[in-house]
């Protein structure tokens, strides 16, 4: 008989790296062959704003959700569940309530970080019990080296297994780009730790030097930053002919910024940035990125070879990275091809699924190898 895996997980919408990671493990034909696969959608937020905000319909949300697990597990008895939670806020709470269930329930559990957040938060009293207690015999899985650091307080590193995300392949074939000016792009919803000031920023720097681009914007509104305030932070920096918002894009329609960008700029602070997987996607198009050192981005981004890595919050420094390849038409060519060969040697859905069976199939095999050496 197959392993049997419950997979805990979220899947879009919102749409969000962990819910397209989710949705691609539930599309996965190599995992829902490899195992007897149940899955169960832990999402229970509407949109991108409403993602940590606590409310009666959420409490409610997760009630139902415990009972739903409650039975699953009963009917199913899974040898595994997998779960993406959440490392700090109102949804780790909710994540916590699941997994002691699921402990008490005598399930092994294996936790698919897809954020960071738990050193940040690892002094508080409260949340020092609660790590101490959702971490015991919790295997996990990290998307870099670099995120071991954030819970090493609480995880033993043989108990965690490092699994880069990946992307399906992208349908487009390289052809030189030809703009003029010097095109950019920022892709994410509009929240501030994301950089979208802090870009507006160096771009103005950069006008003010007599460099001549032209920057889309794609991605949602958000409480933070509306279209409005967007459009006000533009002309407040005398950036209206040169910066156009376009609202958020989904499949092709997003696959059309790539391929007419020249370089790709994302130079996020936000503090439980993991691995964006908007990284990975520019890299898959051919492009340049601009980005920080905030996560496991410089796993990906590695600096002089396919971007260049700036500090974060600083508008001076992106504005030089960014100025670098506007100027260096040649160097950008070089490493927007060095890119793709890194999203080709490391990070396809191929290359993601196949580390994702290894890690299942090992954690599944050590746990019985465990118990059957302790006679249970």
């Amino acid at each position: 008989m197959k392993p049997r895996i419950l997979f805990i997980l979220h899947l879009p919408p919102p749409v969000h790296g962990a819910a397209m990671v989710g949705k691609y493990i539930h599309d996965s034909k190599l995992i829902n062959e490899a195992f007897d696969c149940r899955y169960l959608n832990l999402a229970i937020a509407n949109s991108i704003e409403d993602i940590g905000k606590v409310s009666l319909g959420k409490i409610s949300a997760t009630i139902k959700m415990l009972m739903n697990i409650r039975r699953e597990v009963k009917t199913f008895r899974p040898d595994l569940v997998y779960v993406t939670p959440n490392a700090s806020g109102g949804a780790f709470f909710k994540e916590f309530l699941v997994v002691q269930a699921l402990k008490q329930m005598g399930c092994n559990v294996i936790a698919h970080y897809h954020n960071k957040g738990v050193s940040t938060r690892q002094d508080n009293w409260l949340y020092d019990q609660l790590y101490r207690r959702f971490f015991k015999r919790v295997k996990v899985i990290l998307l870099a080296k670099a995120l071991y650091p954030d819970m090493q307080k609480y995880v033993r590193r043989a108990d965690v297994a490092i699994c880069p995300n990946g992307i399906p392949a992208v349908d487009y074939a390289y052809t030189e780009r030809h703009n003029t000016p010097t095109r950019l792009l920022f892709l994410s919803n509009l929240i501030e730790s994301k950089g979208v000031l802090v870009l507006l920023d160096a771009l103005a720097l950069l006008k003010k030097k007599g460099q001549s681009f032209f920057c889309d914007f794609v991605g949602g509104e958000t409480f933070e930053i509306d279209r409005s305030r967007f459009d006000r932070e533009v002309a407040l920096r005398q950036l209206t002919d040169c910066v156009v918002y376009h609202g958020p894009k989904h499949g092709k329609e997003k696959d059309a910024y790539f391929e007419q960008t020249d370089i790709f700029v994302f130079p996020t602070a936000y503090p439980r940035e993991a691995f964006p997987l908007v990284n990975l996607e520019a890299m898959a198009h051919y492009l340049p990125v601009v980005s920080t050192n905030e996560g496991g981005i410089t796993d990906m981004v590695r600096n002089g070879i396919n971007g260049l890595i700036c500090p974060k919050e600083d508008p001076q420094s992106l504005a030089d990275c960014i100025e670098q390849l506007i100027t260096d038409k040649d160097l950008r060519i070089k490493m927007g091809i060095a890119g793709h060969s890194i999203y080709e040697n490391e990070y396809t859905m191929e290359h993601f699924e196949k580390n994702m069976l290894n890690i299942l199939n090992t954690t599944i095999a050590h746990l019985a190898t465990a118990t059957h050496e302790s006679g249970e």
